[in-house]
């Protein structure tokens, strides 16, 4: 009994509704900007050593697929265009600030996963977020979905982003996740262009009316795994740090 007044007491919580927006130009704001100090970096990848990064659901880091080229980590796909797996953090991390550097060739897709939860049956992207990675020029995806939100620097197929400052294929975008309890910013190329919170009526209702409607796991995730995604395409990243909050 006392279990179940606590579960009914946290969803209670978990349902106040505060916001749940993209946020406009003119509204941006720097608040996030403004703590993006030296200090407490933790380098992901320093073009270097690929020491913190394994394989989702398996302990090492892949022998094929991802690697290390001009001091960049660089997905290539297999001939036979078989599967090679998502790469995690070895480390979970709660609130944090996360920053790279992604460039895609002509038509690839990948992305950038947070808050992602190991599940031995079940694919990365029923539980992580995603921050969409995409050639928005030539890819399908990019016009499939509703207003957007398939293309670069959305969360994934739920939210749209707003202004669009992805560069085309064969050049650097600057991306940004700041992650601080349930509220989230997306930052692409200098400027925040998605804010979003997790846990509201409209966030629940959202969910309901997406394909992660089944999942309870999605976006419930407080702490977890940055992920980056073998989505079959080639993509490059370089300068991944993160700072926790």
């Amino acid at each position: 009994m006392i279990k179940r007044l606590l579960m009914v007491s946290l969803l209670t919580a978990l349902s106040s509704a505060v916001f749940f927006s993209i946020v406009p130009e003119s509204q941006l704001n720097a608040q996030s900007a403004d703590n993006a100090g030296s200090e407490n970096w933790i380098t992901l990848f320093d073009g270097s050593s690929t020491d913190e990064w394994r394989l989702y659901n398996q302990t090492d880091f892949p022998n094929e697929g991802w690697q290390i080229e001009d001091n960049t980590l660089v997905f290539r796909p297999r001939e036979d265009r078989q599967p090679i797996g998502d790469i995690i953090t070895k480390r979970i991390f709660r609130d944090f600030d996360l920053q790279l550097e992604w460039m895609v060739e002509r038509g690839s897709n990948s992305g950038i996963f947070y808050h992602a939860l190991e599940q031995p049956t079940q694919r990365i992207y029923w539980s992580a977020l995603e921050m969409q990675v995409l050639d928005d020029a030539n890819h399908p995806d990019s016009f499939l979905g509703v207003n957007g939100n398939r293309q670069a620097g959305t969360l994934y197929d739920l939210i749209p982003i707003s202004p669009k400052t992805a560069k085309p294929f064969g050049e650097w975008n600057q991306a940004r996740i700041v992650s601080q309890g349930p509220v989230v910013e997306h930052w692409l190329n200098g400027e925040m262009v998605l804010r979003y919170e997790r846990w509201t009526v409209a966030w629940f209702e959202m969910l309901r009316n997406s394909k992660f409607k089944d999942h309870n796991e999605f976006g419930a995730m407080q702490q977890g795994h940055i992920g980056l995604q073998d989505h079959g395409d080639v993509v490059r990243f370089r300068n991944i740090r993160i700072r926790e909050l």
